[in-house]
């Protein structure tokens, strides 16, 4: 009877079960299909640029067609100036000109370096890690190994709060604060520059470094600090030598989130960096980064235009960066610090 009861039991839950594994299944499934579509969509977006055919109509000047709404009155209606039309036969984007050093899209000789947005992406990240990185690493340091219970049960929470915050409201923060308290504390030429994004920025990733680094922290061993301890090592030389070695590859992988978050942040260096694509190592000058090109220009270009073309290059070039980042740190140098630690060659 009992044997019975158990194989009944066991059909009535088996189909249940097979029903929810397969759903699960279906949805991983489905979310791996609708991320490569997208990266399908973009790459073929952007290697239109490369592939456009050259329009001739005998020398004459063609004019460029343009989306409207409704009927225009007249045939005339839409034409352009003739010191307004330009020959789209001469328009041609190469990597000549896309390793150029100037944005100006928008134009009669329209120009679309790329040079200069790659180098204020880097700039205001580079600036956001400088801040952010030591911050939260140190705070989770404090957290996960000095702080008494009850203020790390108040402080955790506090700072993981961070990451709720809108990026539009952080934006927002540095627009109308902080760009105007650094320019009257420092009299700087740019009130939106570098330094505020880089600023505003690492209040954005120090929630996501925070959180992962005293989580890998926290799981470094008990014996490893026991040990340390019954060898005559201090607190603080336990913390630095024995627990922080062994949580870096948790630690690097809180940077390189971090990193990840910051070259891809929209809104807070749209409204903080002054957005003029300048092409300068002074973190005080106004910069304007990959993301931030894709997110002011892309509701005002014509569809499948070169400008339309060349912000999704730029999303490529996005999509491209963080997949060496994540690959250069998982399969090198991760992999090298992991067998390090298990005593291998590294």
């Amino acid at each position: 009877m009992e044997k019975a009861a158990v194989s009944f039991v066991g059909k009535k839950i088996r189909p249940f079960e097979w029903l929810i594994e397969k759903s699960l299944g279906a949805v991983a499934f489905s979310s791996i299909v609708f991320i490569a579509l997208i990266f399908i969509f973009v790459f073929r977006e952007a290697a239109t640029i490369f592939t456009q055919s050259e329009k001739k109509d005998n020398g004459a000047v063609v004019q460029e067609e343009f989306e409207t709404y409704g009927e225009s009155e007249g045939d005339d209606a839409m034409a352009l100036p003739a010191d307004l039309q330009r020959d789209v036969n001469e328009e041609h984007v190469g990597p000549k000109e896309l390793l150029a050093t100037e944005w100006v899209p928008v134009s009669l000789n329209p120009k679309y370096g790329l040079w200069p947005l790659f180098v204020g992406s880097l700039k205001v990240a580079l600036i956001a890690l400088l801040i952010a990185g030591p911050l939260a690493i140190l705070a989770a340091l404090f957290t996960s190994s000095f702080a008494p219970a009850w203020l790390k049960e108040t402080l955790k929470p506090v700072i993981e709060m961070l990451a709720a915050f809108p990026s539009v409201v952080v934006g927002f923060f540095a627009l109308t604060v902080l760009a105007s308290l650094l320019q009257n504390l420092f009299g700087l030429q740019f009130r939106l520059n570098a330094f505020v994004g880089g600023l505003a920025l690492s209040l954005a990733i120090i929630p996501v470094i925070y959180t992962i680094s005293d989580d890998a922290l926290t799981a470094v061993p008990a014996s490893f600090v026991e040990a340390s301890l019954a060898l005559g090592a201090s607190k603080w030389q336990t913390v630095i030598f024995v627990v922080l070695p062994a949580a870096l590859p948790g630690i690097f992988a809180a940077v390189l989130l971090g990193v990840g978050r910051a070259i891809g942040e929209t809104m807070i260096v749209l409204m903080a960096t002054g957005n003029a694509a300048m092409l300068s190592g002074n973190p005080f000058e106004s910069v304007r980064t990959l993301s931030a090109t894709i997110g002011a220009e892309m509701a005002e270009v014509v569809f499948g235009d070169i400008h339309y073309s060349v912000l999704f290059l730029i999303g490529v070039i996005l999509f491209v960066f963080s997949f060496t980042l994540c690959f250069i740190a998982e399969v090198v140098i991760r992999d090298r610090l992991m067998r390090r630690f298990r005593g291998g060659e590294g």
